[in-house]
């Protein structure tokens, strides 16, 4: 995993163009008509509250008159008039959260879908692990990208709910502050005014202060990730680090995880206390600043109280649109943050597809060939080179050569899943699997993990029974139907006991078997080779191996070493 701080982070240059390629093709989507219809009724109703205001506005003005004047049935019809203001906001605002949360979750279901897609596609999701190009995708297919859609609606809503409230009480504070003189010069509307002036000067200081939370919100979520991370390790590894007695090692592993969160969400707090302090003071002054400003006015007969109390309103409503910068300051660094990793995370896949790669993969014809392969580390340490070979259907081929000399390397070129190297590969064009080491075996019924990658549909019931007593998995065949996280229920014997299960049931043509019995005894490794013979005798093998046990299964011997792939002529004891 990449720990390189800046690695995660998007390019500095062209934020705003970047991200408008993230957030545009849902509203261009098969489902836009969905989308800009929730989002036509989530801005009206936002516009809807900014009406609500503008009427609350001029109702402050009246209410203070009839409270001055003592007029009790204007006290009276007004107290009504608010309890139907108050009835319809509240309606409105029920309901605007209602479908701001559809189109969130519609959004995100989108983009989850289409980031899963691509994440899935091209090996992306292999290449980005080995790599470490990205860090904790998980974290960026399931928060970030529900964070990213929860807080650009917030944000952009929020935002022209402000311009419009903006422009609405803008208009109101302009007639009702009057003018005055400064120096001699008549400065109309000077409360409005005043309200930009204490706003911008505010965001300025805002920004000044609380710049970092950016860098520190990105780091905090990494941290946070990797720690999440560490624990799924400890909880996958548990017997072996059982048997090792390794929880002290552990708990100092995961005490400096937790210590790089601990420290940085300090720094955190440091900053958020500066803000704090700056933007609570700012709230606090922003309270009396008006009632200061338009005092002169008051008490010189030019105004009455409830003009002052609307002016205080209005002058209230325009300073706080004006300072959304400051109010929305954390969420905005916090949006960019998310933006930033699901920008850096998109970065590497698109790397990956654009990246050519030196060996040629063509699937075509009957049989494998090996064209002048090499295949070499990422670090530049050529494994082999040169490597002219075949193999026509029907063979059964053997690959031994000391650890390290490059076996599994070859085997994840013919996967199409090493790109360092060059010359060129020929597959054949019919079915094939591939057995690793360590089958993967996905959460859930036992059928389902026994016909992965298919469906469990597409096999006759009995069939499953057959291939599980081949495999000398007979307990297993009444728990078919359990769910279970078998890949660490079963033992790693049994884990490759049933991906051979699994090839006799799907029947490929051509099987490529990387160490897939180093966990069995060699009972049991002859009983499922001869199985595959016995019920597959037309399929092909490459075996990647060590066991002088398996020569007798197969008809032709490659080795690695010295550089080279050779065939041996006679089969030599395999160290």
């Amino acid at each position: 995993m990449n720990r390189n701080p800046e690695a995660n982070e998007a390019p500095s240059g062209a934020f705003l163009p970047r991200v408008w390629k993230l957030i545009t093709p849902y509203w261009r989507s098969e489902e836009k008509g969905m989308a800009w219809l929730l989002l036509a009724a989530v801005i009206a109703l936002s516009l809807f509250s900014v009406e609500v205001s503008v009427q609350v506005n001029s109702w402050y003005r009246d209410f203070y008159n009839a409270l001055e004047k003592k007029d009790l049935a204007s006290f009276t019809h007004l107290i009504l008039y608010f309890c139907a203001i108050a009835a319809v906001a509240i309606l409105g605002a029920v309901y605007r959260l209602y479908l701001t949360q559809m189109l969130t979750i519609r959004w995100r279901r989108w983009l989850t879908e289409q980031h899963f897609a691509k994440w899935l596609s091209h090996k992306n999701y292999y290449q980005l692990e080995q790599t470490g190009h990205t860090d904790n995708p998980d974290q960026r297919l399931s928060e970030d990208l529900d964070q990213f859609t929860t807080r650009t609606l917030s944000l952009g809503i929020g935002l022209l709910s402000n311009v419009v409230s903006l422009v609405s009480f803008s208009v109101i504070l302009w007639g009702v502050s009057g003018s005055i003189d400064v120096f001699g010069i008549t400065v109309p509307g000077y409360m409005f005014w005043a309200a930009l002036v204490y706003a911008v000067v505010g965001s300025w200081l805002t920004h000044l202060i609380g710049r970092r939370l950016i860098v520190l919100s990105n780091q905090q979520e990494r941290f946070e990730a990797d720690l999440r991370f560490a624990l799924v390790r400890v909880r996958e590894n548990a017997e072996s680090i059982a048997l090792c007695d390794g929880e002290p090692n552990e708990q100092q592993r995961l005490g400096r995880r937790f210590g790089m969160i601990w420290t940085n969400f300090r720094s955190i707090m440091t900053v958020q206390k500066r803000l704090t302090f700056f933007t609570a003071g700012y709230s606090q002054i922003a309270l009396i600043f008006p009632f200061i400003v338009a005092a002169p006015r008051y008490f010189a007969g030019k105004i009455e109280l409830g003009d002052l109390m609307q002016i205080n309103s209005a002058f209230g409503s325009v300073q706080e649109n004006f300072s959304w910068f400051i109010d929305a300051y954390a969420s905005l660094a916090s949006w960019r943050a998310t933006c930033d990793r699901l920008l850096s995370f998109r970065q590497g896949m698109d790397d990956h597809e654009a990246r050519d790669s030196a060996i040629t993969i063509l699937r075509e014809g009957e049989g494998l060939e090996l064209q002048a392969l090499g295949v070499s580390l990422a670090s530049g340490r050529q494994l082999f080179s040169d490597a002219s070979l075949s193999i026509v259907a029907g063979e059964r081929v053997m690959l031994s050569g000391r650890s390290g000399s490059g076996k599994s390397t070859l085997l994840r070129a013919l996967g199409g899943l090493w790109s360092s190297g060059q010359g060129k590969i020929r597959l054949p064009s019919e079915p094939y699997m591939f057995l690793p080491q360590k089958p993967y075996l996905p959460m859930g019924p036992l059928r389902e993990a026994l016909s992965y990658p298919q469906t469990s549909g597409q096999y006759p019931p009995e069939r499953f029974v057959d291939v599980l007593r081949t495999c000398r998995l007979e307990h297993l065949v009444p728990r078919l139907d359990e769910r279970n996280h078998w890949q660490r229920l079963l033992s790693p014997g049994e884990q490759q006991r049933l991906a051979f299960a699994r090839v006799l049931l799907s029947r490929p043509k051509w099987l490529y078997l990387d160490e897939a019995t180093s966990a069995m005894d060699e009972e049991d490794e002859a009983v499922l080779y001869q199985a595959l013979l016995d019920e597959l005798p037309d399929i092909t093998l490459l075996s990647v191996g060590h066991r002088s046990s398996l020569k007798r299964f197969h008809d032709r011997y490659w080795r690695v070493e010295e550089g080279a792939v050779v065939e041996q002529a006679v089969p030599q004891y395999l160290a």
